[in-house]
């Protein structure tokens, strides 16, 4: 492709409301353009790297048993009421009418549609396992679209599904579709892990999300130190075993506190340190009111809350719905008095608590002299706290540290969560009917490209992994104007193109410009004929690591070979 007449638009200067390095230098070597808040244009670089990095992910899926399809991008209300997401999914789903007043979602996601494709064709157990996908734009109505493409309100993801008679068949695979990520990633040349997760909106159980470590990444992963042990830090199990102290403990007093509302606050005014506190947190779980207790020091995980009670939603109670359940504001809240119907749980750690503090459901008041075993009646203890950095690793070998990961892909065992809802049987080996067994498969292709930006630059510009790099090479004229020199860059050219894909920067341009645009573009290899032109050298330059070596025309396939494979 020459220069010229295709359609790179590149700045100088960062834009000001690009805060990452990914979203700027994208932006400045001409790959994406705003159209406005969370929605992007795709340049002609960046459509090539989307349609390399989704011919790897054809090339994947085929090879995990997947064929491609592609469905509508409007769904229609009836099918998300049928699985009650219409309502449950939130202010992020796109909703529209028609001219007939009918109503319709934007595709945040198809779990809908191809349930109910799969259950108007497929009757027997014969016709399974099948699993299926495509490559589509998807819409979420973000509440603050931030870093580019990273997080959008329109981006393009593949999203897979499958269909089994039996868990077998989903471990199966689910293992397939797991190789398979692992596989498209790698080849994407990502530094990425694959970390236990919690599905979400999405409904199912046992899922893993494939997430690219980066300081920017908005997700927390909790890693082991010492093995392959990974999870995001919302579904990381805490370990830790805790002791009680063999410490004196008077009856349990109440105290006043005057205006002292806070863990930080309480502890301060009775001399005692947080993790003698117990902090009192009222959740509301589906339709019912629960007290949570942790240590002060700790923080309460709403997922394992929600997990506990096998739930679909836990929430934190407002600041109204506490006052007309407890009677109290939030910051007396104790688990000592809780009015009938409220249920308590609390984390592991508050039963080890000895000469500790708790709210006593009273404004200004707290106990003191608390000791949980005695005082605290009707618990449920379970492992409520977010894990900590230093926490022993749940696998027994080392201990837990944390970095940022930006999400790339999620893979979901649904079970029977849309079958059931929507109908979707077959008849088994006896002639009765059964509901079909699902999982769900997700890859956000944009956000990969945005990822690997993320990951694959340096202070002049992009530097693509040759895999997904949208040119091979790009070759360079220095001066067009030289008769030498524009033509030894013609003949490498057209003598490369048909074995490379090759941008050949033939405007009429200064050489410091062409050389500071190619930087940033960040292709793998750059071949300038220069003042050596009339003897047939021209000069080869790595991108990745700044290598510079002078190569005879007539070499040039052969280096490039050895270079790119490199």
């Amino acid at each position: 492709m020459r220069q010229s007449l295709t359609f790179i638009p590149t700045l100088r200067e960062v834009p000001a409301d690009a805060e990452i390095k990914s979203h700027q230098l994208l932006l400045r070597a001409g790959y994406i353009r705003q159209n406005t808040s969370g929605i992007y244009s795709y340049m002609p670089l960046a459509q090539k790297v989307l349609q390399k990095i989704q011919n790897i992910i054809r090339e994947e899926m085929g090879n995990a048993g997947a064929s491609e399809l592609l469905m509508p991008a409007m769904q229609q209300s009836e099918l998300w009421q049928e699985s009650g997401r219409w309502y449950s999914y939130g202010p992020e789903l796109m909703r529209l009418k028609d001219r007939h007043g009918r109503e319709f979602a934007l595709g945040a996601t198809h779990e809908e549609v191809i349930t109910s494709l799969v259950r108007d064709e497929i009757k027997s157990y014969k016709r399974l396992p099948l699993a299926l996908y495509q490559i589509q734009s998807k819409f979420r109505d973000e509440k603050r679209p931030r870093f580019g493409i990273l997080r959008g309100r329109e981006f393009i993801m593949k999203d897979a599904y499958s269909f089994h008679s039996s868990f077998e068949s989903l471990d199966e695979t689910y293992e397939k579709m797991f190789t398979a990520y692992s596989r498209i990633f790698e080849r994407c040349g990502l530094n990425f892990r694959a970390v236990i997760a919690d599905s979400g909106a999405m409904g199912g159980k046992d899922t893993h999300e494939f997430m690219v470590l980066s300081e920017v990444g908005e997700d927390t992963i909790a890693y082991s130190d010492g093995s392959g042990y990974a999870a995001n830090v919302e579904m990381a199990p805490v370990s830790a075993v805790y002791s009680r102290t063999a410490e004196e403990c008077p009856d349990m007093e109440k105290k006043e506190t005057p205006a002292q509302k806070t863990i930080e606050e309480v502890a301060s005014f009775l001399s005692t340190a947080k993790e003698n506190c117990i902090k009192s947190l009222l959740f509301k779980v589906d339709d019912r009111f629960v007290l949570v207790l942790s240590r002060g020091d700790h923080e309460i995980n709403d997922i394992k809350v929600k997990n506990l009670f096998e739930a679909r939603s836990a929430e934190l109670a407002t600041a109204e719905e506490a006052k007309e359940i407890m009677k109290c504001p939030i910051g007396s809240l104790g688990p000592v008095g809780v009015p009938e119907g409220v249920e308590i749980a609390a984390d592991h750690a508050v039963k080890a608590i000895v000469n500790g503090v708790c709210g006593a459901n009273e404004e200004g008041f707290h106990y003191v002299s608390v000791d949980a075993e005695r005082d605290l009646k009707d618990v449920a203890f379970a492992d409520l706290r977010f894990i900590k950095e230093g926490d022993p690793s749940p696998d027994g070998k080392g201990t837990i540290q944390f970095a940022r990961g930006i999400e790339v892909g999620h893979i979901f065992k649904l079970g029977t969560r849309y079958s059931v809802d929507m109908d979707a049987s077959y008849l088994d080996e006896n002639g009765r009917s059964q509901p079909m067994i699902m999982g769900c498969y997700g890859i956000g292709v944009s956000r990969t490209l945005a990822a690997v930006a993320e990951q694959y630059n340096d202070e002049y510009g992009l530097v693509w992994p040759a895999a997904i790099s949208p040119f091979d090479l790009h070759v360079i004229a220095a001066n067009m104007k030289s008769d030498a020199q524009a033509a030894l860059a013609e003949k490498v050219y057209q003598e490369l193109s048909g074995t490379y894909d090759v941008l050949f920067d033939d405007r009429a341009e200064r050489a410091g410009v062409k050389f500071a645009d190619s930087d940033l573009i960040g292709l793998p290899i750059r071949i300038t004929a220069g003042k050596r032109a009339e003897e047939n050298v021209v000069e080869i330059k790595v991108r990745r690591t700044g290598e510079k070596l002078e190569v005879h025309a007539d070499e040039l396939s052969g280096v490039i070979d050895r270079l790119l494979r490199g």
